[in-house]
């Protein structure tokens, strides 16, 4: 991949006339690049979308009017699904699935209510599951036996990788899933609880590469032989790699998806069914389709250092604090357009008062300095790849709104969050009254 680090437009759009229509900063996603990353997982027969990687009703939208359905690990995930048209129900294969590794009471609620299919990440939500619908049958006049409920369950196969430790989602050092040595013991507790293992599904971590991504098939495999012939679908998970550097490489999508093929084929042979195989992408549909737009408002020479503060911060965009992740960076001139200008060694930081306010550093905290063109302050600098675990992590940090998100289809800009008002941000706060004497 190539990113330069000098732009005018995006997807088309002049970024100034961006910033100067939405403000800054602002988050813009291409519509286009979201279908192609669609079009890339065309051959598994579900692809399943990971909402938390952006779940804006409008991309959810999106996604789900191009066959794309959805995977939602919290109550409101469910709510925000279902506000996006998506339907819930058993469908075959549901639209909406929770994904979760514990349930919390709202989230038991509005899957029992809504019949949602539960992939569980954890033996206790196999019985939590299991009682209230047998609570809820019993309630009725019916016994349990009459309709057993198809769940499916995550393994933690007992390893994991990712781009980060804090992105790893196997292995002993993970909360996540079931790990494998108990797969038995639940199967026997599904039984227990009247329900029915339909599915398996692993996800060892987010930005890992094909050859750790590879191992998941034999792990799933061997996982499968031992719930047996109720297995109607095997889910890949997620954790595609989406290339952020210069020089990286895009995953071999089909090289990957024959080796998934071949697995569930012969699980479909052994147990005389077919296996649908689903893909749960987040990162790989969104990542690239964002570009965080933020106003140069100061330029400051520290010592060695040339600092570029912006008037977004890490309360936007907070991947590079908490992994160190390195995002690709364009300056975009206010004025004068189009004239190349040399580059210079910068730190590029926000506006907060955290030392950690810094978008070119590495995980551990350790600043580094970024190549950029000269830039003056009124300039924009363009941070990309922020389609995916940005927007989604914004906070109210030192009282900043949550900036506003657009979204650039069909040749125009279409604003789908405005800006967060301060009336907005204070509205659930409460000053207790107090009596005075």
């Amino acid at each position: 991949m190539s990113f330069p680090t000098q732009i005018e437009t995006i997807a088309g759009h002049a970024v100034a006339d961006l910033a100067e229509q939405f403000g800054t900063p602002t988050f813009v996603y291409d519509a286009a690049k979201i279908v192609e990353r669609i079009n890339d997982l065309a051959a598994f027969d579900v692809t399943r979308y990971a909402q938390k990687a952006a779940s804006n009703l409008a991309l959810l939208d999106l996604v789900r009017r191009h066959g794309v359905l959805v995977d939602s690990v919290s109550a409101f995930e469910i709510r925000r699904a279902l506000a996006a048209g998506y339907q819930a129900g058993p469908d075959e294969p549901p639209q909406i699935v929770y994904t979760a590794d514990i349930f919390d009471r709202e989230a038991l609620d509005l899957v029992v209510e809504h019949n949602i299919p539960v992939n569980c990440g954890s033996p206790d939500m196999i019985t939590q599951l299991g009682e209230r619908l047998g609570e809820r049958t019993s309630a009725r006049g019916g016994t349990p036996n009459n309709s057993p409920r198809g769940i499916t369950l995550r393994i933690n196969p007992g390893f994991g990788h990712g781009h980060s430790q804090k992105t790893n989602t196997g292995g002993e050092q993970s909360k996540h899933g079931i790990w494998h040595e108990q797969l038995e013991e639940c199967v026997a507790l599904a039984t227990r609880n009247h329900l029915t293992i339909t599915g398996l599904h692993m996800h060892i971590g987010s930005g890992t590469d094909l050859e750790h991504l590879s191992q998941v098939c034999g792990a799933m495999e061997k996982a499968a032989h031992v719930v047996g012939p109720t297995l109607t679908t095997i889910s890949a998970g997620g954790g595609l790699p989406t290339p952020y550097r210069e020089g990286e490489e895009r995953v071999d999508i089909p090289a990957y998806f024959d080796l998934w093929d071949a697995t569930r084929n012969r699980l479909a042979t052994a147990f005389g069914n077919p296996i649908s195989l689903e893909i749960e992408p987040g990162r790989y549909l969104a990542a690239e389709s964002g570009s965080l737009i933020a106003e140069i408002r100061a330029i400051k020479q520290m010592g060695k250092n040339l600092y570029y503060l912006l008037d977004a911060g890490f309360n936007d965009l907070a991947r590079p604090i908490l992994y160190g992740s390195y995002h690709p960076m364009a300056v975009s001139p206010a004025s004068d357009p189009g004239r190349p200008r040399p580059a210079q060694e910068v730190i590029v930081g926000g506006p907060l008062c955290e030392s950690g306010d810094i978008f070119t550093q590495e995980e551990g905290g350790f600043v580094c300095s970024r190549p950029l063109p000269k830039a003056s302050v009124g300039d924009y600098l363009v941070i990309g790849c922020t389609g995916a675990y940005s927007s989604v992590m914004g906070s109210n940090y030192n009282s900043k709104p949550l900036a506003a998100e657009v979204l650039l289809q069909d040749g125009a800009p279409h604003l789908i969050r405005k800006r967060q008002t301060f009336e907005e941000m204070i509205c659930g706060e409460v000053i207790p009254k107090a009596e005075y004497l």
